[in-house]
């Protein structure tokens, strides 16, 4: 019996889709899978833990000055541990569907198509990871300055150099890089859990914020709202793997456990660390300083301290700049192999078996916004643009399960679909809060990515002008 036209399209449609997701796997597939699940949630952990764990807690403009009371900050990252869990349990089932380089990207190409996907490209190139790259490595070297004493222009120069350093590591092998990260983040992490457990251990008890009444309530829910995006900046690195997984071993299992691993091995390390934090000092004592955990280490250790936790905030922070090079060129390296950027960005070195091109790209943008912007300039403009993504990108689970029913999910959502709610709640109360307490940053946030739109246009124009080779 004949089909009906209206059916037919509907089936050659996704005919062509199908086609087309092939093809794009065939060509994710020039990197070689060489990270195991090791290296895999080395990677999330060694990016996500980095600089925020000991810049955003304490100072006038931190956590515990926004929120004031002692309950209000447990509260307020057990909330943030909620959402990035949320996400990383849906961005696993995506990225077992996509394991492809690329991540978020992808995932938004697939479930709404290249102007989206774009967007986030673009967003990435401009903002997101060279505020990224800049960020983690001015906080390098602003802790290497505490042992070898440079002005301003020195501590650029470091950051600089350091981002150098670890994009040549990363353009020569994706091996060494995993190395690297391999051995930062279990440092990172002894180091962090040593801090906590030696607070509980050897601090005097009753001279910090728990001796007193706990207070639930913040100060203001505003403030609350503000300091949560701050908490997800600390967070942030949950989704940092997918960039990555077109190179990691047999994905549909490394993929899910790196993932809700890594996540739940963060967020216990990060309610330690506070908790250690608030079992030293009072919060009066956290808004005066802006390294906490160099005071936490000082009231335990003596002045040894603050050197022992400069020292241990070099080798975080060197573990997350190298985590966001190895992960963040792969979207440019996506983009490019789609057509959605200059094609030259999409070669694989012959040799080394690295996207080479994207690396060196990232490498100069990181370099180029150290050279003239400070940590808090670089920390806001990276979590102003990337959450609106993140929220795409879970969103796609919803739109995927209705369109593509059919599609192999080697891992599917658990708690589907109140948790994936959740996230996309929290991610628009979050951007909602920033646009009302902040407007002036937010929105000029928003038109930078709005302003990818007339580019993708005339990008696709020009494309369509350009006559084929065939």
């Amino acid at each position: 019996m004949p089909q009906p036209p209206i059916a037919r399209d509907v089936r050659d449609e996704r005919t062509a889709a199908a086609t087309a997701s092939e093809a794009r796997a065939a060509a994710a597939d020039r990197l070689p899978r060489s990270l195991g699940v090791w290296s895999a949630a080395a990677v999330l952990v060694g990016s996500t833990i980095g600089s925020g764990i000991f810049r955003i807690v304490g100072g006038e403009n931190g956590v515990a000055a926004r929120v004031g009371t002692v309950g209000a900050m447990s509260l307020l990252w057990i909330v943030g541990a909620l959402v990035a869990l949320t996400g990383a349990l849906a961005i696993a089932e995506l990225a077992t569907m996509f394991p492809r380089s690329g991540g978020i990207y992808v995932f938004i190409r697939e479930g709404y198509g290249p102007l989206p996907a774009f967007l986030f490209g673009w967003t990435e190139l401009l903002v997101i990871r060279p505020s990224a790259l800049g960020a983690i490595a001015v906080l390098f070297a602003e802790y290497a300055g505490r042992f070898f004493h440079y002005g301003d222009l020195g501590m650029r120069l470091v950051a600089a150099a350091a981002i150098l350093l670890l994009g040549l590591a990363n353009l020569r092998s994706v091996r060494w890089a995993a190395a690297v990260q391999d051995l930062s983040t279990l440092a990172k992490v002894l180091a962090i859990a040593g801090l906590a457990v030696a607070a509980f251990l050897f601090a005097r008890p009753g001279q910090g914020a728990f001796a007193g009444p706990i207070d639930w309530s913040p100060t203001t829910w505003t403030g609350f709202g503000l300091a949560l995006v701050s908490v997800m900046w600390a967070y942030d690195g949950w989704a940092d793997l997918t960039f990555i997984s077109g190179e990691v071993k047999d994905p549909a299992r490394t993929l899910p456990r790196a993932i809700i691993g890594g996540v739940l091995g963060i967020v216990a390390i990060y309610i330690a660390v506070n908790a250690a934090y608030l079992y030293v000092l009072t919060v009066p004592e956290m808004v005066g300083s802006k390294l906490v955990a160099a005071d936490t280490a000082t009231k335990v250790f003596g002045a040894v301290g603050s050197s022992v936790v400069a020292a241990m905030v070099m080798v975080s922070a060197f573990g997350a700049l190298n985590g966001s090079m190895m992960t963040g060129p792969r979207i440019f390296f996506a983009m490019a192999d789609d057509g959605n950027f200059f094609r030259p960005i999409a070669a694989v070195h012959p040799r080394y078996r690295t996207p080479y091109a994207a690396i060196l790209l990232a490498t100069a943008l990181g370099i180029a916004y150290v050279s003239f912007r400070t940590f808090e300039q670089l920390a806001d403009a990276f979590i102003l643009g990337i959450w609106p993504f993140y929220a795409l990108a879970v969103g796609a689970v919803y739109i995927l399960r209705r369109r593509r029913p059919d599609f192999p999910r080697p891992y599917r959502t658990w708690g589907y679909p109140v948790v994936p709610a959740i996230f996309l709640i929290a991610s628009v109360g979050m951007l909602l809060n920033a646009l009302i307490s902040d407007p002036v940053v937010t929105l000029i946030c928003f038109g930078v990515i709005l302003a990818g739109i007339p580019v993708f246009l005339v990008w696709k124009g020009g494309s369509r002008a350009v006559p084929s080779d065939s």
